[in-house]
């Protein structure tokens, strides 16, 4: 079982920078792949950033490349996401989700993610 928390979010200006982090507690983190999605009311969960479980492997939704980073600390059991060039639009709640140990890379549907934090909020003001 994994149990993952965001922290990180809040209320910043459109062009600052954010880091957001996710912290893994059980054991295995070093073996899962991992992603960010962001969700706004009414919306589907978007997929944001996705990394494999070495940390050597990235991809990036459309919306957020060159501006997003995801990192993967497995000494650490953190995910991290930067967020740089802050804009409105990525005003809502993110979350982290964990894949199973026996898949390789990320995935950009949420139902592929095993585990879930509750989020973190993010606001950005102009």
């Amino acid at each position: 079982q994994v149990q993952l928390v965001e922290s990180g979010g809040g209320l910043v200006q459109a062009g600052d920078s954010l880091r957001l982090s996710c912290v893994a507690s059980g054991r295995g983190f070093s073996t899962y792949p991992m992603g960010w999605f962001r969700q706004a009311p009414g919306k589907e969960r978007e997929f944001v950033a996705g990394i494999n479980w070495r940390g050597e492997s990235t991809s990036y939704g459309d919306s957020v490349k060159g501006r997003f980073t995801i990192s993967k600390d497995n000494t650490k059991n953190t995910l991290y996401l930067q967020i740089n060039s802050m804009m409105s639009e990525d005003t809502t709640v993110y979350y982290c989700g964990a894949r199973q140990s026996f898949y390789v890379g990320a995935a950009v549907r949420d139902c592929a993610y095993e585990w879930w934090g509750r989020g973190t909020q993010v606001t950005v003001s102009s």
